[in-house]
C-alpha cells in the first residue's frame, strides 16, 4: 500500500487520504471549498493592452458556514515532504485573514496556529467545533454576542451584471469580521481604510446585514445613520445596496424633517446641521441622543475629523452610537486626525493590497512639465495684463498660476499635448482632467474643444466641463460619463467635484493640472482610475501629470507604486519631442486636509468657486481666496508668452517595493532584456524570423518597451531595434543596418547564388528595404507595397522561388544571415 501512495499524484492523494480525513473530523463536503480561488492575480499592463495574472489558488478552504471559512490546507503528493507545504499553507492564511493553516501529504499533518504562533505535527484534522471553540478564544469573542455576530448570515439577495450573487471579497469579509469582533468587545469607535475602489460600500452594507440578523439590540432592528458630505456618497450606497436589500427600511433625511419609523437613514452633514434656523434647532439635535445605534461615517478624513468643526457636533451628539469610519485616506495632523478620533484602523486594504490581487487597476505615470512651470513666469516693468491690469513685479511660480497668474499659452499647449496623446493612443478613452479652479476649467474645456474639432463635430458634447457652477445639467452629463457604453462625453474637465465619491470603472487617464500637495486628495483623485472594467477592456490606466503632483509617489505615507513613469517635452504649440532624460528636482511636500469650506451646499457637493466672497468673520482657508486676497483681488490674465514642453525621465520601483527611482531610458531597456532570460544569440534568433519577433515585440511591450520607439528615444535611427537592445543590455557594438547588409553580401555570396536573378532581385530589393526602414520589411507582407508590386503580384513574385513556401522560407533565411553576425 505504501508503495501504491507514493506513486500517487496530488489530486489522488487527496481523494484517497486527505478528503477522508477531513470526513472522519466532521467536515461536510460543504464546508470544504477545493481550489478556492483567492484572488484574480494582479494585471500585467502596457499602454496598449493587459492579461491578467495568475492567481492565488487554496487546495482547499475550511468553512464554518458559507463565507465563513476558519482554515486553509495545502496538500502535496505522497511522495512530496508535507513540510513542503507549510510557507505556503501560511501565505494563504496570512492573506485569508485565517486563524488555522494545514500541510499535509496524506500521510503527515502539520498544523500552522496563526493566532498563537506555533506549528506542530498532529495525527488528525481538528473538528469545525474544536476549531471554532479556538476561534472565538484567539479573536477575543468568546461571548454569546460575539459568536452570533460572527456567524450571522452574510445578506445574498444582491446580484453582479451577469445576476450572480454579488459575494463579499476575501478582504471584505475580514474587514466585516474585525468591525463585528471589535463591537463584540464594546468597542464604540472603529476605523476600517480599504483603498478607493475596493468597496468599502459593501463592507458596509454586509455589517448592517450581520447586525441585523442578530439579537444584537435585542428584539428590534438596529437604528443605522450612514453620514457623508456629498450627495453622491450618498445616494450610491443607498440606492444600489441597501434599498434593493432593506426595502422602506431605508430613507433619506432631507428637507429638513427629523423622520422616525424607520431603520436605515442617510444623510449629509450640512443637511443635519442647517435643518433650522439656529444652532439649538438644527435637524441633528431633533434626534435623541441615543437613537442611533450605528453611525456610519464614509469619508471620515473629511469635515468630522476636525476638533472644531460644527460636523464634529453631529458624532458627538450620538457619541452612545457604534460609530465605524470608512476611509481610504486617513489624515494626521494638529487640525485633523482621524487615528485620534476612530483609533488605528481595525483593519487595512491598501492600494497596492488591491493592485496586487488584481481587483485594482494598475497605472503608468507620464509627467508632462512646461516651460514656465520650469522657469517660472516674470512679466516686464509696469506689464499690463489683457484687461489693463498693471501686473506686480515678481516671479510668478506654479504656486499662484491660475489663482494669481493666468497664462493663456499655458492651457493651450496642455490641451494641444494631451490632444496629441489621445490621438496617438486611443481618442475615445475616457479622460478627466482635473483644473485649478472653474474658471481654468471652462478654458481648458474651451481648449479642448478647439483642438478636437473634427470629433466634436460627430459628437457635440466630446469635451465637457462638469462643476458644480454648472448645476444639474452638468450633474446629468456625469451621469452620462459615468456609463461603461456611453460615447460622450469622453473628456471631462472638473477641478475639485470629481475628485472622490464618483464611481467610473471606464475612466482610463487622469490628467493633473491641479496642484496636490495633500496625500490624501492625491490618493482620492488617481482613485477615479483604479477601478477595473475588463468589459470594457480596462486593465489599466494613465495618469499624466503638469504639476509634479506624483512626487507623492515618494512620500512614504503612498502605499501603490505605478508600474512605469516618464517625462516628456513639448514645443511652443504643445507637440510632442523626444529629449535627453532630465532629473526631478526635490520638492518638499506639505499636506493640507479636504474639509469643509465656508459657504458648503448641500447640492453644490462642497466646492466653492474662486468668485465666492469669504463671510464676515469667517476664516478664509480655500486656496483660490487666500491667494486673491493677496494679490488684492485680482487674477492677472496674460497672453503671447513662448510655452512649450520641458524635459523627460523615467522612474521605476526601487528594491524597496514602495518608493520610485530615478533611471535612464537605456537602463530601463536593460533591464527589462535581461528579465527575458536570453542569450544575445538567442536574441537574434528570434529576431531573424517574422513569426518570432512578433512573439518577441509583444513580450518587450509587455515590459513597457515598444520597439518602434526604440532607436528615436536611444537616437540611433539607423541602427535596427534587436541591435539597440543588444547595445543597451550586453553592452555589443552598434550595428547600422546599412553595415549588417554589407556584411550579408560579402559573407553570404552562396546563399545569394542559390537563387535565380529574378529571385535575387526581389532579395536585393528587400535589403534596400531594410537599411531604409528596418525589420519591419523582412516579411512577405511587404511585397505588396512599391517598388515589389512594381515587379508583379505577390503569385508572381513567389513563382520566382519556386512557390509562396519557398518565398516565405527565403525571407526567414535572408533574416537569419543579417542577424547572425555578431
Amino acid at each position: 500500500m505504501a508503495n501504491d501512495a507514493y506513486g500517487m499524484n496530488e489530486q489522488e492523494t487527496c481523494q484517497a487520504f486527505v478528503l477522508p480525513a477531513l470526513a472522519e473530523a466532521g467536515w461536510q463536503d460543504d464546508q470544504i471549498r477545493s481550489q478556492y480561488r483567492i484572488n484574480n492575480g494582479r494585471i500585467v499592463a502596457t499602454a496598449r493592452r493587459h492579461a491578467p495574472g495568475d492567481p492565488l489558488i487554496a487546495d482547499y478552504v475550511l468553512e464554518l458556514s458559507p463565507d465563513l471559512p476558519i482554515g486553509v490546507v495545502e496538500a502535496k503528493r505522497t511522495r512530496i515532504s508535507a513540510a513542503d507545504g507549510i510557507q505556503q499553507a501560511q501565505r494563504y492564511a496570512r492573506k485569508l485573514g485565517l486563524p488555522f493553516a494545514y500541510a499535509t501529504n496524506g500521510q503527515v499533518i502539520y498544523e500552522i496556529d496563526m493566532q498563537n504562533p506555533g506549528m506542530r505535527e498532529i495525527d488528525r484534522f481538528p473538528s469545525p467545533d474544536e476549531l471554532w471553540a479556538r476561534y472565538q478564544v484567539g479573536e477575543t469573542v468568546d461571548t454569546p454576542l460575539g459568536a452570533e455576530l460572527i456567524r450571522a448570515p452574510y445578506d445574498r439577495s444582491l446580484r453582479n451584471w451577469d445576476n450572480s450573487i454579488k459575494r463579499p471579497r476575501y478582504y471584505q469579509r475580514i474587514a466585516v469580521n474585525r468591525t463585528l469582533a471589535a463591537i463584540a468587545r464594546g468597542q464604540k469607535r472603529i476605523l476600517l481604510t480599504l483603498a478607493t475602489g475596493t468597496g468599502k460600500t459593501m463592507v458596509a452594507f454586509q455589517v448592517v446585514a450581520k447586525l441585523r440578523n442578530s439579537r444584537w439590540t435585542g428584539d428590534r432592528k438596529p437604528r443605522v445613520l450612514y453620514l457623508a458630505d456629498r450627495n453622491l456618497l450618498i445616494d450610491q450606497p443607498k440606492d444600489e445596496y441597501f434599498t434593493p436589500a432593506f426595502g422602506e427600511d431605508v430613507h433619506k433625511i432631507s428637507g429638513g424633517k427629523a423622520v422616525r419609523g424607520r431603520k436605515i437613514f442617510f444623510a449629509l452633514y450640512q443637511s443635519l446641521d442647517n435643518g433650522g434656523k439656529s444652532d439649538e434647532e438644527a435637524l441633528f439635535k431633533q434626534y435623541d441622543h441615543d437613537y442611533f445605534d450605528l453611525v456610519i461615517v464614509d469619508e471620515c478624513h473629511r469635515g468630522s475629523s476636525r476638533e472644531e468643526s460644527k460636523w464634529r457636533a453631529i458624532l458627538e451628539h450620538f457619541s452612545s452610537a457604534v460609530q465605524i469610519g470608512l476611509t481610504a485616506t486617513p489624515v494626521s495632523n494638529k487640525d485633523a486626525d482621524t487615528y485620534e478620533y476612530f483609533g488605528e484602523p481595525v483593519y487595512t486594504y491598501s492600494l497596492a493590497d488591491g493592485i496586487g490581487d488584481g481587483y485594482l487597476a494598475p497605472y503608468r505615470v507620464r509627467r508632462v512639465r512646461l516651460n514656465v512651470d520650469m522657469t517660472g513666469y516674470q512679466p516686464a516693468p509696469g506689464q499690463l495684463d489683457k484687461y489693463g491690469n498693471e501686473i506686480p513685479e515678481k516671479l510668478y511660480t506654479p504656486q499662484q498660476y491660475e489663482r494669481v497668474m493666468v497664462i493663456l499659452e499655458r492651457t493651450e499647449a496642455a490641451a494641444q499635448y494631451l490632444t496629441e496623446y489621445l490621438r496617438a493612443t486611443d481618442p475615445m478613452a475616457k479622460t478627466i482632467v482635473f483644473c485649478e479652479n472653474n474658471d481654468h476649467a471652462h478654458r481648458m474645456r474651451m481648449a479642448l474643444h478647439n483642438a478636437n474639432a473634427d470629433l466634436v463635430r460627430q459628437y457635440p458634447d466630446y469635451v465637457f466641463r462638469i462643476v458644480d457652477a454648472d448645476g444639474p445639467h452638468g450633474k446629468a452629463k456625469l451621469d452620462e460619463f459615468r456609463k461603461q457604453d456611453t460615447e460622450e462625453p469622453v473628456i471631462a474637465v472638473t477641478s475639485k467635484l470629481l475628485t472622490t465619491g464618483v464611481d467610473m470603472p471606464s475612466v482610463r487617464n487622469i490628467v493633473l493640472l491641479r496642484r496636490i500637495i495633500s496625500m490624501p486628495e492625491f490618493k482620492q483623485t488617481i482613485g477615479r482610475g483604479t477601478r477595473l472594467c475588463l468589459e470594457a477592456g480596462k486593465g489599466s490606466f494613465d495618469i499624466i501629470d503638469f504639476v509634479e503632483a506624483t512626487v507623492l509617489f515618494n512620500d512614504p505615507d503612498f502605499d501603490g507604486p505605478p508600474l512605469h513613469v516618464r517625462r516628456d517635452t513639448v514645443d511652443e504649440q504643445g507637440h510632442l519631442l523626444t529629449p535627453e532624460p532630465t532629473e526631478t528636482a526635490g520638492s518638499e511636500v506639505e499636506e493640507e486636509v479636504a474639509e469643509p469650506d465656508p459657504g458648503y451646499e448641500e447640492e453644490e457637493g462642497g466646492e466653492l468657486p474662486p468668485e465666492s466672497s469669504a463671510t464676515s468673520g469667517s476664516i478664509v482657508d480655500d486656496p483660490d481666496r487666500v491667494d486673491q486676497i493677496r494679490a488684492g483681488g485680482k487674477r492677472f490674465v496674460v497672453n503671447g508668452v513662448e510655452v512649450f514642453k520641458w524635459g523627460e525621465a523615467h522612474f521605476q520601483l526601487d528594491s524597496d517595493g514602495r518608493t520610485m527611482k530615478l533611471i535612464t531610458y537605456r537602463q530601463w531597456v536593460h533591464d527589462r532584456v535581461l528579465e527575458l532570460n536570453l542569450e544575445p544569440g538567442q536574441l537574434r534568433a528570434q529576431w531573424a524570423s517574422a513569426r518570432s519577433r512578433r512573439v518577441l515585440v509583444d513580450a518587450l511591450a509587455k515590459a513597457d518597451i515598444e520597439v518602434e520607439e526604440l532607436a528615436a528615444k536611444l537616437q540611433n535611427p539607423d541602427v535596427d531595434p534587436v541591435d539597440l537592445l543588444l547595445n543597451a543590455a550586453w553592452g555589443l557594438p552598434l550595428v547600422s543596418r546599412e553595415e549588417r547588409v554589407v556584411r550579408v553580401r560579402r559573407e553570404q555570396r552562396e546563399f545569394f547564388a542559390s537563387f535565380a536573378p529574378e529571385a535575387q532581385q526581389v532579395l536585393d530589393a528587400m535589403l534596400l528595404k531594410f537599411v531604409e526602414y528596418g525589420s519591419t520589411e523582412l516579411s512577405a507582407q511587404t511585397l505588396q507595397v512599391p517598388p515589389f508590386t512594381g515587379m508583379g503580384s505577390v503569385t508572381e513574385l513567389a513563382a520566382r522561388f519556386g512557390d509562396a513556401q519557398k518565398l516565405h522560407s527565403a525571407i526567414d533565411e535572408l533574416g537569419k544571415h543579417l542577424f547572425e553576425v555578431a
